[in-house]
């Protein structure tokens, strides 16, 4: 389970319910300031909250999995944010993802995800194992890069 599943997972069930939600809202959910929201709209086009009368932003469920999606690209696997706008924009455009949370949901968690070595392993095992699985995500990465 990824970080994206665990905020959504979080919302009570009557927030995944509503169709639009306030910037403090999204802010909870997603663990990061009203700031940080207000500067992803303006690197991340997908990202473009409605305002209500009073100028109050007014995120979708849609919005709120990309900004989901966005933290995790950033926070969790380490995107710049011109690399993180690319792999966003090739999920949303060629419908490998149907919602930022299916995309959420196919990508790898953190390196902390990777489970821990048993108690009194030799540490060039650990190091052994440790090296195969960035092995395995760099070969996911060039095969990504090479669509």
């Amino acid at each position: 389970m990824t970080r994206g599943d665990v905020y959504f997972q979080r919302m009570p069930p009557e927030q995944k319910e509503k169709k639009s939600y306030k910037i403090g809202e999204v802010c909870r959910m997603a663990e990061v300031q009203p700031y940080v929201l207000r500067y992803w709209e303006t690197e991340f086009p997908p990202l473009a909250p409605n305002k209500s009368g009073g100028g109050q932003r007014l995120y979708s469920q849609r919005e709120v999995e990309i900004v989901l999606r966005i933290k995790q690209l950033l926070y969790s696997e380490g995107f710049t944010i011109a690399g993180a706008k690319k792999k966003l924009d090739v999920e949303l455009k060629s419908g490998t993802a149907e919602t930022a949370t299916v995309a959420v949901d196919k990508t790898p968690g953190p390196p902390e995800s990777v489970p821990p070595e048993p108690i009194g392993a030799e540490p060039d095992v650990r190091l052994r194992k440790t090296l195969e699985n960035v092995r395995g995500e760099l070969k996911e990465l060039l095969t990504f890069l090479r669509r």
